[in-house]
């Protein structure tokens, strides 16, 4: 998996994406998921880091079956959220 994070105004936002997707475009009637490497390339992460990273995430954008399953393992997505776009999960995350 990639993960990058933005730090902004105190907010943080991850972006978790599956490597073997990463780069591409997908869409479904007139969704679109469209999986930016300046978006989503950051650092190769572990399991641990995704899910640590996640946990104190104020926002997060999560694509591919993998990251999705670290997501929903650690407790950050509801798996009722996910949507599916040409068959890729996806998931946003919104701490309030």
């Amino acid at each position: 998996m990639y993960m990058k994070k933005y730090d902004t105004e105190g907010q943080l936002i991850v972006a978790v994406c599956d490597k073997n997707i990463i780069g591409k475009k997908f869409k479904e009637g007139i969704l679109v998921l469209k999986l930016d490497e300046c978006f989503y390339k950051g650092d190769e992460a572990s399991q641990d880091e995704v899910k640590e990273a996640l946990s104190s995430a104020t926002m997060a954008n999560i694509a591919g079956e993998k990251s999705i399953a670290c997501a929903v393992e650690c407790g950050c997505i509801d798996p009722d959220a996910i949507i599916f776009i040409e068959g890729i999960p996806h998931a946003q995350m919104v701490h309030i």
